[in-house]
């Protein structure tokens, strides 16, 4: 064989023996895309089951749009070939983070699952103190479960939201009581929770609706004290009836559109004006706007469902105006005050007006 057509063959080999390896070869990547948005004043599906709903209060109509929006995240155990990472790496419409940071190491997939919907009914509870404290209608304090550490001895048994009434029969007014109520036991034994679970109707609340779980204590990583793997934290009652359903989402980012929403329902002002508003951040009780992951696909995932403006976290504002969609206005947010008193700048159409994202 002539020395170039060898050549030529040797270089053909090893360029298809490159692309077979660059497709089957996965690599330790996660891969980030546009999710599904949904109208916190609307419905959130086709039975038009609304997102949020509220009984025992006056309520008022509302138009037009306030969306949260979601991140559509590969799962934990999906590895992407070596190809897909690269042309996501290339796509506008796509984000690859290292898969350690979404799926820390020996954390299961179900176990990234149960912390994003702990931390969704976190973010349910700070969103509507925080909508109520901004109207001025007195919430109600009690102990609740704020975080439930994934693999402990209470994961699967009590959730974050929770409320906590008693321990071993000793009822419990303040978060600080639960923790030497429970180190009264030896690691190995058990200790009785009687809790409210987060998703009861508070209105139509008995004594029989509250539950008794028991926990078995394990030994503390730094002492030999007994420990169920919880955290206890001030918690809120609400003089009526507010519920925030939906399916299949996660995690806290949508804290400032459900107050926004809560907020809507429960005053006479129409804040959007019938425009299209979307965005993203958490809220905590105070109605403080923090950061949040994925900003980038959450603007065009927003964009794509017809938004003209996003709420953005000020913190993530320099991200976002790296990929900002054509037709949408990025406005810079801190707190929910804030984004209710630029709601009425877009209401009258003064978008000169708005606190913009530094492009």
């Amino acid at each position: 064989m002539p020395r170039r057509s060898a050549t030529m063959l040797a270089a053909t080999l090893t360029l298809i023996t490159l692309l077979v390896v660059s497709v089957l070869l996965k690599v330790p990547y996660t891969q980030l895309s546009p999710g599904p948005t949904y109208n916190t004043l609307g419905a959130q599906d086709k039975a038009g089951t609304p997102v949020i709903s509220i009984s025992g209060a006056q309520t008022y109509p509302t138009s037009g749009h306030l969306n949260m929006t979601t991140v559509q995240v590969t799962g934990a155990d999906y590895q992407p070939s070596l190809v897909s990472v690269v042309v996501g790496w290339l796509a506008n419409d796509q984000l690859v983070v290292p898969h350690d940071i979404l799926y820390p190491k020996g954390q299961t997939e179900q176990q990234s699952e149960q912390q994003n919907a702990e931390e969704f009914a976190s973010s349910q509870d700070s969103a509507k103190t925080a909508a109520l404290t901004q109207l001025g209608i007195p919430v109600g304090n009690e102990v609740q479960i704020s975080e439930v550490v994934a693999g402990g001895p209470a994961d699967g048994k009590l959730h974050a939201g929770d409320r906590i009434v008693a321990v071993d029969g000793t009822q419990v007014t303040d978060p600080t009581q639960v923790g030497p109520l429970v180190q009264k036991h030896k690691p190995g034994e058990n200790v009785v929770f009687t809790v409210v679970p987060h998703a009861q109707d508070e209105e139509t609340l008995k004594p029989s609706d509250e539950s008794q779980v028991t926990v078995t204590t394990s030994k503390a990583p730094d002492s030999d004290k007994a420990m169920v793997g919880i955290v206890a934290a001030p918690g809120h009652n609400y003089p009526f009836k507010i519920d925030i359903g939906l399916q299949d989402v996660g995690g806290p980012s949508a804290g400032l559109m459900f107050a926004l929403g809560i907020v809507d329902k429960l005053t006479p002002t129409d804040l959007t004006g019938g425009k299209f508003v979307a965005g993203t951040g958490t809220i905590d009780d105070k109605g403080n706007v923090g950061p949040i992951g994925g900003i980038s696909m959450k603007v065009i995932a927003a964009r794509e469902a017809g938004a003209r403006y996003f709420f953005t976290p000020s913190d993530n504002c320099a991200e976002a105006s790296k990929n900002t969609p054509s037709g949408l206005r990025l406005i810079k947010v801190d707190t929910l005050a804030q984004a209710l008193d630029d709601l009425g700048k877009v209401r009258a159409g003064q978008d000169a007006q708005l606190p913009a994202c530094p492009r």
